[in-house]
C-alpha cells in the first residue's frame, strides 16, 4: 500500500515536516511493502494559483494544466491520501487551499453535469493533521474543531466521496518539548493501513 503525504510548510526544519516524516515512519512500519511519498508543495514550487486556465477545465472548455494532471496521477497511484499542515488564521495555508482547488477538479474529483453531483473519490481514505500552537481549550472555546470539520471534512472531501478516517490537531507546537506530537504522527501513519482502504 502506497500514501502521498501533501505538505505546504515553507521551512524545511519545521514540526510540520518532522511530523510528515514520522507519519511516513509509521506507515513504513506498519506492514511489509507499505510505502509513502512526501509532496512537499514549497519545494516543489507548487502553483496555488486558480487560473482562467483551471476555470476552463473546471466549465469542461479547455484541458486541465499539465501540473494539476501529474498531481492527480500522483494521487490515483495512492492508497490514501495525509495532509500534514500548520493552522494559519484557523485555517490551511494558503498553498494547500489552491492545491486542493486546482487538484480535486470537476471531472476527476467530482462531476457537476448540472443536474446531479457524482462523487468519483470514494476510494480514496484521508488522513487530516492540523499543527497548531494554541491548546485545546482555544480551539473548544471557539468553535474550531467544529469549524474544521465542516470545512475540510465536509466541505471538501466528502463533496468528492473521500471518506475523512483521521482529522486530528496536534497542538501546542511552539512549546519546548513536542515529543506527544511527533509520537502522535508516528502512531497515525502507523495505523494508516490499518484503518484505511
Amino acid at each position: 500500500m502506497h500514501a502521498l503525504i501533501v505538505l505546504p510548510h515553507p521551512v524545511s526544519t519545521s514540526l510540520c515536516h518532522e511530523i510528515a516524516r514520522r507519519v511516513g515512519q509509521g506507515i513504513i512500519h506498519s506492514g511489509s511493502g507499505n510505502t509513502f511519498e512526501i509532496a512537499d508543495l514549497t519545494a516543489e514550487e507548487f502553483d496555488p494559483r486558480f487560473s482562467s486556465a483551471d476555470f476552463a477545465a473546471h466549465r469542461h472548455s479547455g484541458a486541465p494544466s499539465k501540473d494539476v494532471v501529474a498531481e492527480q496521477e500522483r494521487i490515483d497511484r495512492s492508497d490514501a491520501l495525509v495532509l500534514v499542515f500548520p493552522i494559519y488564521w484557523w485555517a490551511m495555508p494558503g498553498l494547500l487551499k489552491g492545491w486542493i482547488d486546482r487538484v480535486f477538479a470537476n471531472g476527476w474529483a467530482y462531476d457537476d453535469s448540472g443536474e446531479k453531483v457524482i462523487k468519483k473519490l470514494g476510494h480514496l481514505p484521508i488522513h487530516l493533521v492540523g499543527i497548531g500552537g494554541a491548546d485545546i481549550g482555544t480551539y473548544e472555546r471557539h468553535g474550531y474543531l467544529t469549524a474544521m470539520k465542516t470545512q475540510i471534512d465536509h466541505g471538501i472531501f466528502d463533496y468528492c466521496g473521500s471518506p475523512v478516517v483521521t482529522s486530528k490537531l496536534l497542538l501546542e507546537s511552539d512549546g519546548p518539548d513536542q515529543t506527544v506530537n511527533l509520537s502522535a504522527g508516528y502512531t497515525i501513519g502507523s495505523a494508516i493501513f490499518r484503518t484505511g482502504k
